[in-house]
């Protein structure tokens, strides 16, 4: 269930290019928002690794990792998942409630291994 009140910070990977191309704008969506229907985020930094080498390690772009503040968004969002780790945000993301951007750290063969320092 969302919390309204107090602010929450959740995690949401993205190819580099795709934010910065939208970066400066008012809102970020990411390329699946119009299939989806929603932004796919996740809480916690080992399980955002995780989520990259299920999904994207055969994507050879350099990811990048915002960090969202959910309340600053502005958006209805809601955990979907059993153990609610996984909100999912109906409407963009504010660039202005992103309040850190991080490399996503990969191998050679794209296993992704860490998140680094902020970038932004």
């Amino acid at each position: 269930m969302p919390n309204e009140i107090t602010p929450h910070r959740t995690l949401h990977l993205c190819p580099a290019e795709v934010w910065e191309s939208q970066k400066n704008a008012e809102s970020y969506l990411p390329e699946a928002y119009g299939q989806d229907g929603f932004i796919h985020c996740t809480d916690g930094d080992e399980r955002l690794v995780n989520v990259g080498n299920m999904f994207y390690a055969s994507d050879p772009r350099i990811f990048i990792v915002l960090t969202v503040d959910l309340g600053a968004n502005g958006e209805r969002w809601i955990y979907e998942d059993a153990d609610q780790v996984f909100p999912h945000i109906y409407g963009p993301i504010r660039s202005s409630s992103v309040i850190a951007v991080r490399p996503a750290q990969r191998d050679d063969d794209g296993t992704f291994t860490g998140i680094g320092d902020m970038i932004s």
